[in-house]
């Protein structure tokens, strides 16, 4: 079974982060880098899915600066066999481009399955697996959190609300994984020790203008200090009060 990675390098979700002095994008000095963890769902799952197969490649895809090497590298440490680098001076804002660009690179291969995290930690859109996936003109199910795949049919399952839709699927599919799909693995030493010598190719590529610009980062705004209303049943008219004028919530 030949699998394709799609991985996106992100600031650790630990890391607190700067607005840089242009006011568009953050300041990296100091921050922690980590593979997107929804992508280390689609890994680890990538690797069971070749060895239950007992043979076939697990080749991992990521589109953003050369120091996404470093991520890529975290993923053959977890067992995959390559991986490709698209490198560009910053990952673009507009999914599209971003899609655009790894489609066509899946494009000069064959696979069976293509597998993306749900979404990136950074920026939520959940849009580049389907993306690819129209892209490609491949079936499509996002948001997997359980998965049987039997000869060249699958069957998924994504949580809805209220309940959980089941979607069967021929292959090659695209599929975007959800947590609780499986339990990624550490990388042992081993297998870090391995990954420095496992193949990484770099391919130079230009994204599109797009259509989204990044105007202005701004940070949250400060909470407003608490208050005290009192305690017991007496204070209840006065929070009711002070939720309906002041909070608005009411």
């Amino acid at each position: 079974m030949k699998i394709a990675c799609c991985i996106k390098r992100v600031p650790d979700s630990e890391t607190r982060v700067k607005i840089a002095a242009d006011g568009k994008s953050l300041d990296e000095a100091g921050v922690k880098f980590v593979m997107n963890p929804y992508d280390e769902f689609a890994v680890e799952e990538a690797l069971r899915r070749k060895e239950k197969a007992g043979t076939g490649e697990v080749v991992v895809i990521c589109l953003g600066p050369a120091a996404g090497q470093e991520t890529i590298r975290t993923a053959l440490a977890m067992g995959a066999d390559r991986g490709v680098l698209l490198q560009t001076e910053k990952t673009p804002a507009d999914s599209f481009e971003t899609a655009r660009l790894i489609a066509a690179e899946l494009k000069s291969g064959t696979w069976d399955l293509i597998l993306f995290g749900r979404m990136a930690i950074d920026d939520y859109n959940h849009q580049v697996g389907v993306i690819v996936a129209e892209l490609l003109g491949l079936p499509c199910v996002s948001a997997v959190s359980h998965l049987d795949i039997e000869g060249l049919k699958g069957i998924a399952e994504r949580e809805i609300e209220g309940g959980i839709e089941v979607v069967e699927f021929p292959l090659p599919a695209v599929l975007t994984v959800d947590k609780g799909l499986n339990e990624p693995r550490y990388p042992a030493l081993k297998g870090i020790m391995a990954a420095k010598k496992k193949p990484l190719e770099v391919k130079a590529v230009r994204p599109g203008a797009g259509t989204i610009e990044i105007a202005a980062l701004t940070p949250p705004p400060e909470r407003k200090e608490g208050k005290i209303v009192g305690e017991g049943a007496g204070a209840v008219a006065e929070l009711v009060r002070l939720l309906r004028e002041e909070a608005k919530v009411l």
